[in-house]
């Protein structure tokens, strides 16, 4: 109802009244339908769209972190390949010296030819238990020995294994000494550790029985 349009002069007090009544009940339900509104809206947004946005949010910042934590593994990655560039060089030199278990099994045979070409002959010859030389010994030496612990020695602390190789040969002296130079002419790192040179009695031809240790350097991804 339009106010403007109200003649005062003639309007009864009952029915000004009641048309007040009507306005402020008109007034009312507009209120109410807005507050009404807002509950709903505010209802809806907590019980469905406040859920749906936090989870969002939580998984925006995982991915966040986990492009962080890419972008730091892609980075430790290359340095990583950068030093493997510069060491495999010097690896590759120096993992030649040492042996691996097949050729270990071949020097046999190998010690058996340079002994037949020199007149000697190899009557005893069997390898020993490898003996892991690790890191933290080729780095420092202790001052104080410690005990020796009764854990298994992890594969990545050992540098490297020295296999002892004990052998007799029978021989004249010469073609001993011959036979040493050509296995210390070798490509490999090898070392005459023990000897024990016994002449044989009531023998003319002065011939010799050694006994000794020969000691080999083998790898310790192929002794562990």
């Amino acid at each position: 109802m339009d106010l403007k349009n109200i003649d005062l002069k003639n309007i009864k007090l009952d029915e000004l009244i009641s048309k007040v009544k009507t306005i402020e009940k008109k007034v009312l339900i507009k209120i109410g339908i807005g507050v009404g509104s807002v509950i709903f809206f505010l209802i809806i947004y907590y019980a469905v769209l406040n859920p749906i946005v936090e989870k969002k949010k939580i998984q925006l910042e995982d991915m966040n972190v986990k492009k962080t934590e890419i972008t730091k593994f892609t980075n430790e990655i290359i340095s990583i390949k950068k030093k493997i560039k510069k060491v495999k060089p010097e690896y590759e030199n120096y993992s030649t010296l040492f042996h691996s278990k097949a050729e270990v099994e071949g020097l046999y045979q190998t010690l058996s030819e340079y002994a037949s070409l020199n007149g000697l002959v190899i009557s005893k010859i069997s390898k020993g238990k490898p003996l892991a030389i690790t890191k933290a010994s080729l780095s420092k030496k202790k001052k104080k020995k410690k005990k020796k612990s009764k854990k298994k020695m992890q594969k990545k602390s050992i540098a490297y294994y020295k296999i002892p190789v004990n052998y007799e040969i029978k021989g004249n002296f010469l073609g001993y000494i011959k036979f040493k130079r050509q296995v210390s002419l070798s490509q490999k790192m090898l070392n005459f550790d023990k000897e024990s040179i016994k002449v044989l009695k009531g023998n003319t031809t002065n011939a010799i029985v050694v006994t000794g240790v020969l000691t080999i350097v083998g790898l310790p991804d192929e002794f562990f």
